[in-house]
């Protein structure tokens, strides 16, 4: 029987427990290029999902400190090196952008699509496509607009992007990648690196001679999602194939796939000897993860323990109302940079502001979602939520539903979610 690929699959396929040894952990650091990244973290480009505002987010929410009693968070493995103010998130990325779109986009469409704040340093842009020339011209683009690094996506499984030989589709035309490779690495002197599958189904595996490929043309770092193309979302990620490429190369292997916890993290580096480890379906169902892997790792080296924070009812609440005023506030950016334009007295103008506002309450259902699985009650909350007209009756869902849980008892840890109710409805695309 043909293997069923469905894009909508993302939750675990009874996700394997890994045994941890005694000295496992994620790296401090890591180099890509001439760029130092501390921790060895990445968040993965999601469609739909890591615009600025959402990277943003992570960003705070993986900020640390070091305790009084020097256990929890500290460590020299950690602490000592770490920069984007004490983060456990050490890059993030881009949604992933269509090369074509981008080159032909006026400038100040551009501006919009590509916008990031200083604080979101270093951050990497991920573009698919598949003609070398565009492609060059977009990460021109991307170095211009002052991205740190540039991404070639060849992973997304979507058949609109696989369609147009992007993204997973390129993995059947190796000559072609490599003149890609040549071709924008020739054009920007940024870090350039490449996020892949394991080959377009098994009997088409491709990874360790595309990261070969890689290094030979000047690719600073690969990053390697342990799935086929046609795995989707299914199965178990395969670890052993990114310790092939590991073993295969000597510039930086980030590893991708399946990484749920910080014990998981650990493992994957233990296993594979990979130099960072990437996260994409964790991270919005619970933004911690990052800080969660630095406080793993620093009690870990402290104690020979591993032990880490667990978000309580009060915590999610905060996180809730954080993104959202973010979503508000990035809105009003965008209406007071349209006055000065005077785009908002137009026609064109007054349609963009209510669509812009549509995908704010959207993204807050989409949010408020992922936060209440395995919350007792929250199959009602998002009840209300998803039959919310606007934002004001999403916040006021959000306000009653935790008014009433948010009391003595909110130190406590909440009960865990099922991986089947996290991941559910999580958007991406990597």
């Amino acid at each position: 029987m043909k293997k069923r690929y469905t894009l909508e699959q993302k939750r675990w396929d009874d996700p394997a427990e890994h045994a941890m040894p005694e000295h496992s952990r994620v790296p401090a650091s890591f180099t890509i290029g001439n760029m130092k990244i501390a921790p060895a973290t990445v968040l993965a480009p999601m469609a739909g999902v890591t615009d600025t505002v959402f990277r943003r987010f992570i960003k705070n929410a993986s900020q640390f400190t070091t305790p009084a009693d020097g256990l929890a968070d500290s460590s020299a493995d950690v602490d000592s090196v770490t920069s984007n103010q004490q983060s456990g998130c050490g890059l993030i990325m881009t949604e992933f952008t269509s090369a074509d779109g981008l080159s032909r986009m006026r400038e100040t469409k551009r501006k919009r699509y590509l916008t990031y704040y200083d604080d979101e340093h270093p951050i990497s842009a991920q573009l698919f496509g598949s003609n070398p020339a565009t492609l060059a011209d977009s990460a021109r683009i991307v170095q211009d607009a002052g991205f740190d690094l540039v991404d070639l996506n060849l992973g997304c499984p979507a058949k609109r992007v696989v369609a147009c030989n992007g993204g997973s589709g390129l993995l059947r035309d190796l000559p072609l990648i490599e003149t890609i490779f040549k071709t924008v690495r020739a054009a920007v002197s940024i870090p350039f690196t490449v996020k892949f599958r394991m080959g377009w189904n098994d009997k088409h595996i491709v990874c360790v001679e595309l990261a070969k490929m890689a290094e030979d043309c000047g690719l600073n770092a690969v990053a390697l999602h342990a799935r086929t193309r046609e795995d989707g979302y299914t199965g178990q990620a395969r670890w052993e194939y990114i310790a092939a490429v590991k073993d295969a190369v000597k510039i930086p292997v980030i590893g991708n796939g399946d990484i749920r916890t910080p014990e998981d993290a650990a493992a994957m580096v233990d296993i594979t000897g990979c130099d960072a480890v990437m996260i994409g379906r964790t991270a919005p169902s619970n933004p911690w993860i990052f800080r969660q892997i630095a406080q793993y790792t620093a009690t870990k080296e402290a104690t020979g323990v591993g032990t880490y924070d667990q978000p309580t009812d009060q915590d999610r609440y905060r996180m809730i109302r954080t993104y959202f005023q973010m979503l508000v506030d990035e809105i009003a950016v965008e209406e007071r940079a349209e006055a000065a334009r005077a785009e908002a007295i137009t026609a064109a103008g007054q349609v963009a502001r209510e669509q812009r506002h549509r995908d704010c309450v959207g993204k807050m259902k989409q949010f408020a979602s992922w936060f209440t699985h395995g919350v007792p009650g929250g199959g009602a909350l998002r009840k209300q939520i998803f039959e919310s007209k606007n934002g004001d009756a999403v916040l006021g869902a959000i306000e009653n539903f935790f008014a009433n849980r948010v009391d003595d008892s909110s130190n406590l840890p909440l009960a865990a979610a099922s991986e089947e109710q996290i991941f559910a409805s999580v958007a991406y695309c990597d």
